[in-house]
C-alpha cells in the first residue's frame, strides 16, 4: 500500500512539473482582431492587422501589462455578418476580452449578441455613430472620430478658410450612395442652415467606379469647395475625375480612409494639394512606430513588410489598441486581477487625455462618452508627405451630439 502510494505521488510530481502553471491562461490577455482580409477592406486591413500584432509584441518586449503578456488573435471575416459572429463565438471562447471587426455590417451583427455577453467591442472608425453614447451602448466602444464629427471638422476647415463666415460658399458633397456615404448628409444640412454655406449633394453608384455624372453636375455647380466620402481606389477615381472637370485637388477634401496606395495611384506630384480628414497620425516619426522599428524590425521580428510601417491604416490598428491596452493596464492596477471584461470596460471608462505616444489626438472616455472627444486634424499631401493644416480639434459638439443621442434614443426605443 506504501509503495503504490509513493508510486502515485512520483506520478503526479513529475506530471505537476511537466504541466504548464493553472495561472499562464490568466497571465495571457487576449485581443480578437476578426477583420476583412480577403475581400471588399484588403486596401487597408491587413497593415491594420500588421500594426495591432507589432504593438503586441512591442509591449511584451518592454515587460507587457501589468506583468501579464498580451496577444492578439487574428482571424478572417470576409466582410460577411455571420462569419463574423462566428469568429466572435470562437474567440470569445478562447478567452479575449476585447473584439475588433473593422466593419460596419459585422460590427452592427454583433452587436446585440456582444451586448448581451457584456464584452467589449473596439469600434474604431466603423459601425455605428450612435455607440458614442455610452449610456446606451455600454459595450461598444468608437474611440475615436465618428464620421459626424469628422464632416463637422471639416466643415470648420472650410469656415476658417473663409475668415470665419462661409455664409454663400458653395460645398459639394460627393459620396458613394449606400449607408457609409451617406451618413454624414444630417450633419452637414445642419451645418448648412447655421452657416448659412450652399450644399450640394452628389451621389455616384456602386462600386464607385463610374463618378462622371456626378462631376459634369458638379462642375455645373462650380464649388469652393468639394468634400469626398470615399475609400482606395474611389479616391483614385475621383482625383481623375476633378482633373477632367477642371477642379484642382487643391480644393478637395477627403474622409481619413485615403493612405500611401491611393496617393501613389494617384501620382505622387499630380495629389499635391489634396487634403484628408485626419484621425491618428500617419508616418514613421511617431515615437511609438519608431520604437517598433527599432525593437522590432531592425532585429528581424517584425509581423509583416516593413513597406507598411507608418502607413495610415497601420497606424489606425496601432491607435485603436494602444487605447485598449493602456485600458487594461489601468483596469489591472486598479482593479486587479484577473481582469474581466466589467473590469476592462470600467479601464476604458477611465482614460483620461490619452494620445498612445503621439498616434493620435488626445482621447478622454467616460461612462457616457464612448467616442473620445472627436478631434480630428486636416492634413495636406505636398507632393512627398502629409504635412497638418491645423492641430487636433472638434468643432460644432452641439449638433453632432444632437444627432448622436437622438439616434441613440430611437436604437434604445426600438433596437435598430
Amino acid at each position: 500500500m506504501i509503495r503504490l502510494f509513493l508510486s502515485f505521488f512520483v506520478f503526479a510530481a513529475f506530471t505537476l512539473l511537466d504541466a504548464p502553471p493553472a495561472s499562464a491562461q490568466e497571465k495571457t490577455l487576449k485581443v480578437a482582431v476578426c477583420y476583412d482580409l480577403s475581400k471588399a477592406y484588403t486596401f487597408g486591413t491587413p497593415q491594420a492587422a500588421q500594426g495591432i500584432k507589432d504593438l503586441a509584441d512591442l509591449v511584451n518586449l518592454e515587460g507587457g501589462i501589468e506583468g501579464h503578456k498580451v496577444e492578439a488573435l487574428v482571424a478572417d471575416h470576409g466582410n460577411e455578418p455571420q462569419r463574423g459572429i462566428e469568429c466572435y463565438e470562437r474567440f470569445k471562447r478562447e478567452g479575449a476580452l476585447t473584439f475588433d471587426f473593422l466593419s460596419t455590417p459585422v460590427s452592427r451583427a454583433v452587436l446585440p449578441r456582444a451586448s448581451k455577453d457584456g464584452r467589449v467591442v473596439v469600434q474604431m472608425l466603423v459601425g455605428r455613430a450612435d455607440a458614442a453614447d455610452g449610456t446606451v451602448f455600454p459595450w461598444v466602444f468608437p474611440m475615436a472620430p465618428t464620421y459626424w464629427a469628422q464632416a463637422a471638422n471639416i466643415v470648420k476647415y472650410i469656415a476658417d478658410q473663409a475668415g470665419g463666415n462661409p455664409k454663400g460658399k458653395k460645398v459639394a458633397f460627393l459620396y458613394i450612395d449606400y449607408p457609409f456615404g451617406q451618413e454624414p448628409i444630417p450633419v452637414l444640412e445642419e451645418l448648412s442652415k447655421k452657416l448659412g454655406f450652399d450644399l450640394g449633394l452628389f451621389p455616384y453608384p456602386l462600386p464607385g467606379n463610374d463618378q462622371s455624372g456626378a462631376w459634369t453636375k458638379i462642375r455645373r455647380y462650380q464649388p469652393d469647395w468639394v468634400i469626398h466620402w470615399g475609400f482606395s481606389a474611389l479616391h483614385v477615381v475621383m482625383s481623375r475625375e476633378a482633373k477632367r472637370n477642371g477642379i484642382p485637388l487643391s480644393k478637395v477634401l477627403t474622409v481619413n480612409w485615403l493612405n500611401s496606395i491611393d496617393i501613389k495611384n494617384i501620382g505622387h506630384d499630380a495629389a499635391k494639394g489634396l487634403k484628408r480628414s485626419d484621425t491618428v497620425a500617419s508616418g514613421t516619426e511617431v515615437p511609438v512606430v519608431q520604437r517598433i522599428v527599432k525593437k522590432l524590425y531592425d532585429q528581424g521580428k517584425g509581423n509583416g513588410d516593413r513597406k507598411w510601417i507608418g502607413d495610415y491604416y497601420y497606424n489606425v490598428g496601432i491607435a485603436s489598441h494602444s487605447t485598449v491596452f493602456e485600458a487594461m493596464r489601468i483596469a489591472l492596477k486598479t482593479f486587479g486581477a484577473p481582469l474581466t471584461p466589467e473590469k476592462l470596460k470600467r479601464g476604458l471608462e477611465s482614460i483620461k487625455s490619452f494620445d498612445g505616444d503621439g498616434i493620435m489626438a488626445p482621447i478622454t472616455l467616460t461612462p457616457s462618452d464612448h467616442q473620445g472627444g472627436g478631434q480630428t486634424r486636416i492634413s495636406m499631401w505636398d507632393g512627398k508627405k502629409w504635412v497638418p493644416q491645423t492641430g487636433w480639434t472638434a468643432a460644432y459638439d452641439d449638433i453632432v451630439w444632437r444627432l448622436v443621442k437622438k439616434h441613440s434614443a430611437e436604437f434604445r426605443k426600438s433596437g435598430k
